[in-house]
């Protein structure tokens, strides 16, 4: 009798062991994003974008907490606790799509300017879009599928990071006064393909964990093909900018070549599924291409991302939203660009408002000295990478 309970605790064991699993491999993803971004911004600002980071994770996580989750899964949230898998999960992913603004103000925004948007994006910008989607709100009525979050995560975290941008301006010396494009070195290459790779390695939690459960062979099968299907289109955009840089550039960019890996990510976790994998390739592929395009028209009109996410995360995010319906018969193109379409405005028009309140208010902006003497000494200081000087005795 003991054993036949224990067997039919099985699945229920499996299943959410899967989801802790999962999400701890979301989790892991804010290392990747601290590297990434550290290796692409100068070093007298590496310091403030790890402060950044981590404290960002921490406060998503308490403010969804709080806050959000009840906003977003109105029925499950009275029993939402610390020890809810299905919780844990969605609270890293909160944290993902905070940790996209992050890299794009980089250099030149106040931290405690970027900590209280962070709250705000949180408990009120993402969960209500969520609700409207994974919550069973109107956009899953109207059969929007976005199965692991292309649009819900990166498009949302894409459009207030472009908000940002818009209110915030560019680094100082990215443009010159002729208008041309000066290009800015960040500091540490190693750290900015570790941080590609743990990214690449997290989001097999990210989008294998979306499928939810492991019990059942239809839900294994699910697993493997989103596994499969991720990898692959992350391939397929790393060889496509690879491709694309080496016979446009004459050079092998590493940056735009992480940034392919990146896109095609981004671009299958919409469906990563439902797709053959000669298809994840070609959508990987594509988003290899289309993520270097847009990175360079997004320079041109003066738009300064340093890491290149509102090109990763938002373009791709609504290339890959609208691509579902080639393998998913479950969905319809223009569904899809209705659902994308609400998102981005959302996500925009909130993220805008509070932008501008704080730049009114508390302000978003250092100063000139601070940019150009650093925002580690400004807002840490202590400095990331301390230069080594002897001293008078020789010591």
């Amino acid at each position: 009798m003991e054993s036949q309970q224990h067997l039919a605790q099985l699945p229920y064991v499996l299943d959410t062991f899967f989801l802790l699993i999962s999400g701890a491999f979301v989790m892991w993803m804010a290392a990747g994003f601290s590297m990434l971004e550290a290796g692409l911004v100068r070093a007298k600002n590496t310091t403030e974008i790890l402060t950044k980071n981590i404290t960002l994770y921490a406060l998503a996580c308490l403010s969804y907490l709080f806050i959000g989750y009840a906003i977003m899964y109105p029925d499950a949230a009275p029993t939402a606790h610390a020890a809810d898998a299905g919780f844990f999960f969605q609270m890293v992913f909160v944290a993902t799509a905070m940790s996209i603004v992050s890299g794009v103000v980089a250099e030149r925004m106040k931290l405690n300017s970027f900590l209280l948007f962070c709250v705000a994006l949180s408990a009120f910008i993402y969960p209500i879009q969520g609700a409207w989607s994974w919550g069973g709100g109107f956009l899953s009525e109207l059969g929007f599928v976005d199965f692991a979050g292309s649009s819900i995560v990166h498009l949302t975290g894409a459009s207030a990071a472009f908000a940002a941008v818009l209110l915030l301006g560019p680094r100082l010396g990215k443009y010159s006064k002729s208008g041309a494009v000066m290009a800015i070195p960040g500091a540490n290459m190693p750290l900015a393909t570790l941080g590609t790779l743990v990214l690449w390695f997290g989001w097999f939690g990210f989008n294998g964990g979306s499928q939810l459960a492991l019990s059942s062979t239809a839900d294994a099968n699910a697993i493997a093909s989103a596994f499969v299907n991720t990898n692959i289109s992350a391939a397929g955009g790393t060889v496509a900018a690879y491709l694309f840089t080496k016979v446009f550039f004459k050079k092998a960019d590493l940056t735009m070549i992480l940034n392919g890996a990146l896109a095609g990510l981004v671009a299958i976790t919409a469906q990563p599924v439902t797709p053959p994998s000669w298809l994840a390739a070609i959508v990987g592929f594509t988003a290899g291409i289309l993520v270097v395009l847009s990175i360079i028209f997004l320079d041109k009109l003066h738009i300064d991302d340093p890491v290149g996410a509102i090109s990763v995360h938002g373009v791709v995010g609504i290339f890959g939203t609208l691509v579902v319906p080639i393998s998913d018969s479950g969905a319809t193109l223009l569904n899809q660009l209705i659902g994308a379409s609400v998102i981005l405005v959302w996500g925009f028009l909130t993220s805008f408002v509070l932008w501008g309140l704080l730049k009114f208010t508390i302000g978003i902006r250092v100063t000139k000295e601070q940019e150009y003497a650093g925002l580690d000494k400004v807002d840490c200081g202590v400095e990331a990478y301390p230069e080594f000087i002897r001293s008078p005795e020789g010591q």
